[in-house]
């Protein structure tokens, strides 16, 4: 399998790349984008369709390719991968249930591969404040197609307004689903990993009331307010949501026990000021036990690199391309060290890699299950065997 990736200010930059990218030959068959809201992405689909290539996206809130990235703009990989190999399943859940749409594809999977992989992307929130629940389908794909199915991907962004988040094919989009790239994996060998860093601080705390993926009390005292003393932080009657989100919330996020498996980082992503609650990225469970976390310290990136370089000795693998799917609070609370260690991660394999920042993570846990991750660098490689 061969990879190339290009980027772009718009869609004709974007044609032109195409075309040189094609100069020599190489003819891809697959393009997966990355795009800013901001972009006009039906445009983008239409060049693209125009050349025969198969199309799986998504909104990013900033995307990157090797040595380069951008926030407004539009990056793809191209792979010039068997169509044999992968198929592109799209579910819009419309009104059915979350359940129902995930059994609809990991039905479809499998009745196109016997052991089938996925490259998944997933809407956060529509317009008007549905949550997509990454957690809830990440499990139903485990309870269906087993513990050891492999399975990497990213939540959509929107350039951190929240919104409204959209993935796409060419001639199907939705703000509120799923779709996957699922991968005959006796063809296609995958290897990845997702690394958070993230630290715990303090005691256990209790989500006394909550409801969804609202926090209204915190040890019986209310949520927003405990959140905000315990950080030492305020916010004043001028804030907006997305200020609170890129000071604070990005910053401190929860680590919520499961059992059995690595901590959920969670996100608070906005705040009802009148009902003194949290809004989260996630569902929080009543009862959940809860920790307060704090950002990493400056050798993370050594060390999702240091993983990254122990895992490529053991597998003694090359590999053709790699995706990463980096939280958008990785962006915030590392700045430049974001870039870095997405690049550091290109560097290590050494392949053409395209990814964006994210509101949510899939992928493989050091504890080496499969989970829903947030503050997370998830990063996966492809290799045709």
């Amino acid at each position: 399998m061969k990879a190339k990736s290009i980027k772009g200010k718009s869609p004709k930059e974007i044609k032109t790349a195409l075309s040189e990218s094609k100069a020599d030959g190489f003819k891809p068959t697959l393009a997966i984008v990355f795009i800013s809201i901001k972009q006009d992405r039906q445009a983008v689909c239409e060049i693209l369709n125009k050349e025969n290539l198969d199309i799986f996206g998504a909104t990013s809130s900033g995307e990157f390719i090797d040595r380069h990235q951008s926030e407004g703009e539009i990056v793809i990989l191209l792979l010039d991968l068997k169509r044999s190999d992968y198929s592109i399943l799209f579910e819009d859940i419309g009104d059915r249930s979350m359940e129902d749409a995930t059994g609809q594809l990991v039905h479809n999977a499998f009745q196109k591969f016997e052991k089938p992989a996925f490259i998944l992307l997933t809407t956060l929130l529509t317009s008007d404040g549905r949550l997509l629940d990454g957690e809830g389908m990440v499990k139903h794909i485990e309870k269906l197609a087993g513990p050891d199915i492999n399975m990497f991907g990213g939540m959509a962004g929107d350039d951190i307004t929240f919104t409204g988040t959209w993935i796409f094919t060419h001639s199907k989009s939705t703000d509120y689903g799923m779709a996957a790239i699922v991968l005959d994996e006796s063809k296609i060998e995958l290897h990845g990993l997702a690394f958070s860093g993230w630290k715990p601080m303090g005691v256990f705390r209790i989500a006394t009331k909550s409801d969804g993926n609202l926090i209204y009390t915190i040890d019986n005292r209310p949520a927003l307010e405990m959140y905000l003393h315990y950080l030492g932080s305020e916010i004043s009657s001028t804030d907006h949501q997305t200020d609170f989100f890129d000071k604070i919330g990005v910053h401190y996020p929860f680590q919520i026990e499961r059992e059995n498996r690595e901590p959920k980082m969670c996100n608070p992503i906005g705040y009802d000021r009148e009902k003194q609650a949290l809004i989260c990225e996630s569902d929080v469970p009543q009862g959940s036990r809860l920790r307060f976390s704090t950002p990493p310290d400056f050798d993370i990136i050594d060390t999702v690199i240091s993983k990254a370089g122990e895992l490529k000795n053991e597998v003694q693998a090359e590999v053709d391309a790699i995706l990463i799917f980096s939280c958008a609070g990785r962006l915030s609370a590392l700045g430049p060290m974001a870039q870095q260690e997405n690049e550091g991660l290109q560097k290590v394999w050494n392949a053409p890699m395209a990814g964006f920042y994210t509101y949510g993570e899939f992928g493989k846990g050091i504890n080496g299950k499969h989970e829903f991750h947030s503050t997370t660098n998830s990063w996966v490689t492809l290799k045709e065997k």
